[in-house]
C-alpha cells in the first residue's frame, strides 16, 4: 500500500528483446535485492524502495516507489544505467512520464579531506568535511566515492533526460568506488570513512586514502544500500571490508538489542574496539597468513550457529563474493530461512 509521503516515477523502456533484457536485469541484482517474478514481469524490493517492471512485446513498463526524493533518484538512475548497459545494442529507448530530469544530482555532496591516519596496520581512516553531513545520517550506510584526477579541478556528474548519470570523460574522468560511512560527527560536520589498505594494481580507493591530504576535494553520492537492521537480536558476520558497517550497526542499535559478532581479519593487530549500548559478544577470527577471501571460516561458523537461533534473529553477513554465495545458498536454500530475517552481501570480489 502506497504511503502518502511516497515518491513515485513511471517510465517506458522500449527494446526489441524486452523479455530477455528483463531476465538479464533480474539476474544482475539477484544477489542484492529481493526479486519476485511473475507472468507479468518482476518486482524488485530494496531497502530504499521498489521497482515494478511489467513486460509486453517490445516494452517494459516501469513503476518506482521510494520514501524520499533522493532515494527515488537513486533507484531511477540505477534502473536506467543498468538497462542501457545490459541492452545488446543501441536500440534501447527509455522515457519517463515526468519528462527530463533536473541536471543536478540531489544526493551528491562535495567533500574535502580534513585528516587521514591508520587505525590498524591495514585499515586507514579518512576524515572528510561537508556542508551537509546530516544528509548522510539516514537512507543507508553506503556511498559512492568520486575521486577526481590528481592536479585537476573536479568536474562533477549530472543527470541525463533518460535518468542516467552523465559522467565526465577523458582527462576529467572520475574514479568511483563504493564505501561504508563508519561514523558521522554532526557537530563538526565531518564523516569518517575507513579503507582496507592492501596491495594490487586496481586499488584506487586505497591509493586515494594513502595519499589524501588536507584540503583535497572529492565527491559522495548517496547514502544508499543497506541500513541498520531493526531486529533486536542480530548475528553480524564479515571480514575487513565489512568491519566499518558492522561497527556502525553496533554503535547504532538500541540498548535492548543483543549482538553476536564474528569478524575475520588477518591477525590480532587488525582487531578494533567496537562500541555499543547493546549487549555485545564479539569473536575475532584470525586468518594467520591466509589471504583474504580464501578461507571458509565464516561459513563454517554460520552453519553451526544459525540453525539453532530463533526465527526472530536477523542474520547479517558481508564478505568476499564467493564466500557470500556459499553462505547465501546455505541460509536461503539449505535451511530455508525466512527471507525477511537475513541479509547476505558480496562486498568485494577476489581476482
Amino acid at each position: 500500500m502506497m504511503h502518502a509521503r511516497d515518491f513515485t516515477a513511471s517510465g517506458v523502456a522500449t527494446h526489441k528483446d524486452a523479455g530477455q533484457l528483463l531476465d538479464k536485469f533480474c539476474a544482475r541484482f539477484a544477489e542484492h535485492v529481493t526479486i519476485t517474478r511473475s507472468a507479468a514481469g518482476a518486482r524488485l524490493d530494496t531497502v530504499i524502495g521498489s521497482a515494478d517492471i511489467a513486460v509486453s512485446n517490445d516494452r517494459l513498463d516501469i513503476k518506482l516507489r521510494c520514501p524520499t526524493a533522493a532515494m527515488l533518484f537513486t533507484i531511477r538512475s540505477m534502473v536506467a544505467e543498468n538497462l542501457f548497459e545490459l541492452s545488446t545494442s543501441n536500440t534501447l529507448a527509455l522515457n519517463w512520464a515526468d519528462g527530463p530530469q533536473p541536471s543536478a544530482i540531489p544526493n551528491f555532496r562535495e567533500i574535502r579531506v580534513v585528516d587521514a591516519y591508520h587505525i590498524t596496520p591495514h585499515m586507514r581512516r579518512v576524515v572528510v568535511a561537508t556542508d551537509d553531513a546530516r544528509h548522510f545520517v539516514e537512507g543507508g550506510m553506503h556511498v559512492r566515492l568520486l575521486i577526481p584526477p590528481k592536479g585537476r579541478v573536479p568536474v562533477w556528474p549530472h543527470t541525463e533526460p533518460d535518468g542516467r548519470i552523465h559522467w565526465p570523460k577523458g582527462d576529467d574522468a572520475l574514479t568511483i568506488r563504493a564505501y561504508t560511512i563508519r561514523s558521522i560527527d554532526l557537530d563538526r560536520g565531518e564523516i569518517n570513512i575507513d579503507f582496507v589498505v592492501h596491495e594490487g594494481d586496481d586499488v584506487p580507493g586505497a591509493i586515494w586514502a594513502m595519499t589524501a591530504r588536507r584540503g583535497d576535494r572529492a565527491g559522495l553520492i548517496g547514502p544508499g544500500g543497506g541500513g541498520v537492521p531493526t531486529a533486536r537480536k542480530l548475528i553480524l558476520a564479515g571480514d575487513e571490508a565489512a568491519l566499518p558497517a558492522i561497527a556502525r550497526i553496533a554503535a547504532s542499535v538500541p540498548a535492548d538489542a543483543e549482538l553476536r559478532i564474528f569478524l575475520e581479519v588477518a591477525d590480532k593487530q587488525e582487531e578494533q574496539p567496537l562500541t555499543s549500548s547493546a549487549s555485545m559478544d564479539v569473536t575475532w577470527l584470525h586468518r594467520n597468513y591466509a589471504a583474504a577471501g580464501t578461507t571458509d571460516t565464516l561459513e563454517r561458523i554460520l552453519r553451526d550457529i544459525v540453525p539453532a537461533t530463533d526465527p526472530e534473529t536477523f542474520v547479517w553477513v558481508a564478505c568476499e563474493q564467493k564466500q557470500a554465495r556459499a553462505v547465501r545458498a546455505f541460509v536461503k536454500s539449505e535451511i530455508a530461512r525466512d527471507p525477511g530475517t537475513f541479509s547476505i552481501a558480496a562486498y568485494w570480489q577476489r581476482c
